[in-house]
């Protein structure tokens, strides 16, 4: 990879809501399938899509547990009981989402107990958060089932939110997007969605955005250009479209203005290893 697709790479840990140091998400070939944790509805609840399924993840992530975390996950799981309580569920869902994000540190049990707690729950708030945690991965998954998955589990929590309030504009950004990089449906059906909320409101920073990668994604480097520039006299300290702006200019051989981009980028870099990275980048546009 080319340092500034490094850079560019680097910000979207930078700037987005990600999780840290999560372990493996794909299961070993040959995994035997456990026991269903969810209760049965519609698709995305119940965790399967061809070629993945969720319980065979999380028995392969609960074998790379050590003896006393089993055996605590173990207690967690047999608390759940068909005739629980609908806050009791609730709890222990909540509970395992925090043991999956705390203790073994992996992601897709962790965001997929979260995401069930969301859908128990209700909570248009909470619906939104869990799904933009898988549309946060997305474009991390090279394998497709799982990618194709997570972009299932997304659309079903941003559908579910937008049930209790269609005006949750994060909701229809995150839906659109979730059609973009999930391979759901049309592109255009997912930019539609997006766009709908620009023209209500073309202030709307994330919309922006996410139309700026999507004019990328289709080779459209000046509409990217436009909608950058765009969100940077709104947010002049937006880390991540500073760096996309910069790469873009890096790109089409615009040096100065690559190297102002980084520059002030740098300035906003509290990571060590990241602002040395920027600073490396500069002196070799200076050359």
């Amino acid at each position: 990879m080319k340092k500034p697709q490094i850079i560019t790479a680097t910000v979207a840990v930078v700037a987005l809501i990600v999780l840290l140091a999560f372990g493996r998400t794909i299961p070993r070939p040959g995994a035997k399938t456990a026991p269903a944790m969810a209760e049965k509805g519609d698709t995305a609840s119940e965790g399967a899509v061809a070629g993945f399924s969720i319980d065979t993840v999380l028995a392969v992530s609960k074998k790379e547990l050590k003896p006393e975390q089993a055996l605590r996950l173990d207690l967690l799981e047999k608390s759940i009981t068909r005739g629980a309580v609908k806050q009791q569920q609730l709890d222990v869902y909540q509970h395992l989402a925090n043991f999956w994000r705390d203790t073994a540190q992996a992601f897709i049990p962790f965001a997929w107990y979260t995401a069930q707690a969301a859908r128990l729950e209700n909570s248009e708030k909470k619906l939104n958060f869990a799904g933009q945690l898988f549309l946060n991965q997305l474009t991390r998954q090279d394998n497709d089932a799982q990618r194709h998955w997570m972009a299932e589990q997304a659309a079903d929590l941003f559908e579910k939110t937008l049930e209790l309030n269609a005006a949750n504009d994060s909701a229809k950004v995150g839906l659109g997007a979730t059609y973009l990089y999930g391979g759901l449906g049309s592109p255009m059906e997912g930019i539609g969605k997006i766009r709908e909320v620009v023209e209500k409101d073309s202030n709307n920073v994330y919309a922006q955005m996410t139309l700026a990668t999507a004019s990328l994604m289709s080779g459209q480097k000046e509409k990217a250009k436009e909608r950058l520039e765009t969100v940077l006299r709104m947010q002049p300290q937006n880390l991540q479209a500073i760096l996309m702006l910069g790469d873009l200019f890096e790109k089409d051989g615009d040096k100065p203005q690559a190297a102002a981009l980084y520059s002030k980028a740098a300035k906003l870099v509290q990571r060590k290893d990241l602002k040395e990275e920027l600073e490396k980048r500069i002196e070799e546009l200076k050359k």
